[in-house]
């Protein structure tokens, strides 16, 4: 059986980093997945963390930085970064442009960094 979630019942969350708006998730009908999109504001820079599964973002608009595993990663319009699990990361989102991607990972996903315990995010369960 199929889920339809319509455009209306998308779930919108805003941190001081971006706002993500929940298009299918566990709470949503999804059985395991959730799929996001990011949007962050020109300059923003979200915290240093780590995601327990496998990240994929697909940007859509603007541009980033992400810092992997100590590896910084440029990307632009169209481009797909899988993120492995577990790898330290830091998305800075373009100065002049912002950040507008598409994001898939485990609905369960938890998210933790320095000094907090692990949580699921908003956006994800």
């Amino acid at each position: 059986m199929s889920t339809l979630i319509r455009r209306a019942d998308a779930r919108r969350t805003t941190t001081p980093n971006a706002t993500m708006t929940t298009y299918a998730s566990p709470t949503q009908g999804a059985s395991r997945q959730a799929l996001w999109r990011v949007e962050m504001a020109p300059g923003a820079v979200g915290p240093d963390h780590a995601m327990a599964g496998e990240q994929i973002w697909t940007v859509v608009g603007g541009a980033a930085r992400v810092e992997v595993a100590g590896e910084v990663v440029p990307l632009g319009p169209g481009d797909t970064l899988v993120l492995p699990a577990d790898a330290p990361r830091r998305i800075r989102a373009d100065a002049e442009h912002g950040l507008d991607a598409v994001v898939t990972g485990p609905g369960d996903d938890t998210a933790s960094g320095p000094g907090r315990e692990p949580v699921v995010p908003a956006w994800i369960a």
